[in-house]
């Protein structure tokens, strides 16, 4: 099977585009519960509930549903074992060990510094437009916080009690931890430790093949993905929550074509354009499923075939970032911070947002890559400033939507940093990188 030849993006796009047609047509066509006050019921997760009707029950519950799952799942089932396999091969392949120690330093001050500038411009616009003042209660949502854990439990986390668990519950920092410490200890084994680590080649050669299988449903995912997002949520709720909205996106935009590109410039000197036309395949997939770690499968190939960064460096860099490189979620956590102390009342100061910067940039840490785990950690950062958590219903009807375009922020942001770390340690192929077409 080749990718390349079935044009996956041309079909990819073609699938969201009229994605978004069948959602908006769906929406005028759908309606939603309501209690005695007319407020939306919602569930767990803060999405309307919608009425019965057959639309409802049988096409965008239904049908849609179905088949967005299996496209969800159908990502989600490789990608432990993707990033297991991967990251064992690429820190056991390593010729030095104290390499994956610079390798870590520069990922990780990368992927905070990134972060920290990300919240910077998210505060510094919201604090000029101030997209909460004056405004009345657009949304009839009530949003019951769930608890976050602490930086602290986070951190000691990292490491599992069991490998069992940290598969069976896909907590990618400590499938990070326990993969790195396999690998280093097939690097130090000797022959027995190259015997191992030839059979986790062989099975990472596997696992890629399995990728392309699984993309060849994508077009059909995206479709379904999409139109079931527009259905429930329209444009309705953007129209009246629009400065808000369009906050949000111009911060992303200012990040994700500005600062993600000077900084790949200045560091590595590689040519953005040429990342940008490359940067396609991840973008999407992120956009449709807005979850990073579903998207790693596809963000790893295209990093590896398509720019020529090493497994090395790839392997170890992706899923770090997919668990704690959550710029577009800082972008969201800073405005949506403003927007509420706005809207309730209450004058920020520089202390309190500075302590939001710091706040967000560590939380970013503890932010899952799924759907939406950056309204749990937006519950942390009010909490550290005294501002009302209970507000954030005011934005859940559309984090939906703005979730899918930060998380391809996200994405791009895991992308370009493992760009310059590869460049810095001589692990990126720019025959490779400055080639339109490979991969």
């Amino acid at each position: 099977m080749d990718l390349a030849k079935s044009n996956l993006t041309r079909n990819i796009l073609i699938g969201l585009g009229l994605g978004v047609i069948a959602g908006l047509v769906l929406s005028q066509m759908i309606s939603f519960q309501v209690d005695e006050a007319g407020k939306f019921l919602t569930d767990k997760n803060g999405r309307k509930i919608l009425s019965d009707g057959f639309v409802e029950t049988y096409v965008v519950s239904g049908g849609l549903e179905l088949l967005g799952a299996i496209f969800i799942k159908a990502l989600k089932l490789i990608v432990v074992p993707l990033v297991f396999v991967s990251l064992v091969c690429g820190t056991a392949a390593l010729d030095d060990i104290r390499k994956l120690g610079t390798i870590g330093l520069k990922t990780l001050g990368l992927y905070l510094g990134t972060t920290g500038i990300a919240i910077s411009i998210a505060i510094g616009l919201s604090l000029v437009f101030k997209p909460g003042s004056g405004l009345s209660e657009v949304a009839k949502r009530v949003y019951e916080p769930r608890e976050g854990e602490s930086i602290l439990e986070v951190l000691s986390g990292i490491v599992p009690n069991n490998l069992a668990s940290a598969f069976l519950q896909a907590d990618m920092l400590q499938i990070i931890f326990s993969a790195v410490l396999l690998g280093v200890a097939l690097l130090v084994s000797g022959q027995p430790g190259q015997r191992i680590l030839n059979l986790f080649s062989d099975l990472n050669e596997v696992i890629m093949k399995l990728i392309v299988i699984i993309m060849f449903y994508a077009p059909i995912g995206v479709f379904a993905k999409i139109a079931q997002v527009f259905a429930t949520e329209g444009f309705d709720t953007i129209l009246a929550l629009g400065k808000y909205f369009l906050l949000v996106v111009v911060a992303l935009v200012i990040h994700g074509t500005i600062v993600y590109p000077t900084l790949l410039k200045v560091l590595s000197g590689l040519n953005p354009i040429t990342f940008f036309r490359k940067m396609r395949d991840p973008q999407v997939f992120a956009f449709s499923t807005a979850s990073s770690n579903a998207t790693i499968p596809v963000t790893l190939r295209t990093l590896e075939n398509r720019m020529g960064a090493h497994n090395k460096v790839a392997s170890f860099t992706v899923p770090l970032g997919a668990t704690i490189n959550m710029d577009g979620t800082a972008i969201m956590q800073g405005v949506a911070t403003v927007f509420i102390a706005q809207f309730a009342g209450i004058d920020l100061g520089i202390g309190q947002i500075l302590t939001v910067i710091f706040t967000a940039t560590i939380a970013s840490v503890g932010t899952a890559g799924v759907p939406s785990a950056g309204l749990i950690m937006l519950v942390i950062v009010l909490n550290q400033v005294g501002l009302p958590v209970e507000h954030i219903g005011l934005i859940i009807g559309i984090d939906r939507l703005l979730d899918m375009v930060r998380t391809a922020v996200n994405v791009t942001g895991d992308c370009a940093v493992t760009c310059i770390v590869a460049k810095s340690e001589k692990q990126l192929d720019e025959k490779i990188y400055n080639d339109a077409d490979a991969g």
